[in-house]
C-alpha cells in the first residue's frame, strides 16, 4: 500500500520558491499601483481590488483542496468497505 502522506509531501525549494513568487507578484503589484500617475483614492480603490483578488484565490484554492481532500477520503472508505464486502463474501486471498 502506498502512503499518501510521503506523496503529498512538497520539498522546502518548492515552498520557497511558491511564497518567493506571490510576493514578488503581489510587491510588485502595490509598487506598480502607487507609483502611476492619478489620485491617491484610485491608487487606494486598485490596491483593494487587489487584495480582494488575492483574498478570493487563497479562499477558492482552499475551497478546491478541501473538496479533493474529502472526496479522497470518500474514495478510500467506499474501497474498505468494497474490500470488506469482497473479504467477507470470497474469503481472504
Amino acid at each position: 500500500m502506498i502512503n499518501d502522506n510521503l506523496i503529498n509531501q512538497n520539498t522546502s525549494a518548492w515552498r520557497f520558491q511558491v511564497w518567493a513568487v506571490f510576493m514578488l507578484s503581489f510587491g510588485g503589484m502595490l509598487i506598480g499601483i502607487f507609483a502611476m500617475p492619478g489620485d491617491f483614492w484610485i491608487k487606494g480603490f486598485l490596491a483593494m481590488g487587489l487584495v480582494s483578488t488575492v483574498s478570493a484565490c487563497f479562499t477558492l484554492s482552499k475551497t478546491v483542496r478541501d473538496d479533493h481532500e474529502a472526496e479522497r477520503l470518500i474514495n478510500r472508505v467506499n474501497s474498505a468497505k468494497t474490500e470488506e464486502m469482497l473479504t467477507k463474501y470470497e474469503g481472504p486471498a
